[in-house]
């Protein structure tokens, strides 16, 4: 019999490229995505487990309804729970930094909490991120690296990465830390800089390139990610961390370049230049060869056929998305 999985944070893109990996590449008995909303649109779900009996969604709040939550996770009893929930957007959160600790450190501490006194969890897999580490500067990060997170969204991931292996370390709590590098599919809220870039391009309107787009950051597909986390919850030992990513890094301006380059536009034509964001690191990098020799991950996905399916993804949903914001929203 497969393993029952849940997935919270299941109602973003990654949760349901995860939800859909596991649905079409293992012999899972069940995934259950956790939101907190009600499902969205088509061109956001993707029609993720559409037909398919071993899948389910509901929504509830893992701040403010972790006694709703708990009594479905104690009914339904999952084997693996992988959490993408978070507030998560670093140039945010130097506003209201309150409301990205109380989700993403202390809200998930009490969930930890509250399911160490069960038994019937497995594993716990944190997705984390590679901002903590900071900026790389001469060689990529490795998962020993001193964590120097440089905005309060990346302090707050970095409390409850340490509180984890805190508890695993003193009191064997089933987890696992995954730190992927920057995560892109169809899908992904729009504010984000390669759904934006596509979109802008195909409206004609200009896109905004925050410091010239020198910043570098290293992007891996949500199907690759979601491949690393099977690889986890079925061979990792317990209480390891990952970094996961592709091996080279990619300023902001050569990534948009890319996309104006499958687009046929010119840069001139897609971005103007503006101010760099607040605390912006210069280069996330990380060195992913511990994933490589232990479990035998490797990226698939190339970043321009990754682009060219987002490509693909916008146009297809033009129409709709352009009705969703392209800036940040904050909510509890």
């Amino acid at each position: 019999m497969g393993k029952k999985y849940v997935i919270l944070g299941g109602g973003g893109a990654f949760g349901l490229v995860t939800a859909d990996y596991l649905l079409k590449n293992t012999d899972c008995e069940s995934v259950t995505n956790i939101g907190r909303n009600y499902p969205k649109s088509a061109c956001f779900t993707l029609n993720v487990g559409n037909g398919d009996k071993r899948y389910s969604y509901h929504a509830y709040h893992i701040t403010y309804e972790i006694d709703l939550l708990m009594e479905f996770l104690d009914t339904f009893r999952p084997d693996i729970i992988i959490n993408y929930a978070a507030q998560g957007e670093s140039a945010a959160s130097w506003k209201n930094a309150w409301r990205f600790f109380e989700t993403n450190a202390v809200a998930l501490s009490k969930l930890v909490e509250l399911l160490m006194q069960r038994d019937y969890l497995e594993r716990f897999i944190q997705i984390s991120t590679s901002e903590l580490y900071g900026s790389a500067h001469t060689e990529p990060f490795v998962e020993t690296s001193p964590l120097v997170p440089s905005s309060p969204y990346a302090a707050s991931k970095a409390a409850f990465d340490m509180y984890l292996l805190s508890v695993h370390s003193a009191l064997k709590f089933p987890m696992h830390i995954i730190r992927p590098s920057n995560a892109y599919c169809p899908g992904q809220l729009l504010h984000r800089v390669i759904p934006r870039a596509i979109l802008c391009g195909l409206t004609k309107q200009k896109l905004p390139l925050e410091g010239g787009g020198m910043a570098e950051k290293s992007y891996i597909h949500a199907r690759d990610l979601a491949h690393a986390i099977f690889l986890v919850s079925e061979k990792a030992k317990l209480g390891t961390t990952y970094n996961v990513g592709p091996d080279k890094a990619i300023a902001i301006k050569d990534l948009v370049q890319k996309i104006a380059t499958l687009m046929d536009i010119s840069m001139d034509a897609l971005c103007s230049i503006v101010p760099d964001r607040l605390g912006q690191d210069t280069r996330y990098w990380l060195d992913s060869s511990a994933i490589k020799r232990d479990l035998g991950w490797q990226q698939t996905i190339t970043l321009e056929a990754g682009l060219q399916e987002m490509i693909e993804w916008c146009k297809k949903y033009q129409t709709e998305l352009m009705h969703y914001p392209q800036v940040y929203q904050l909510r509890a």
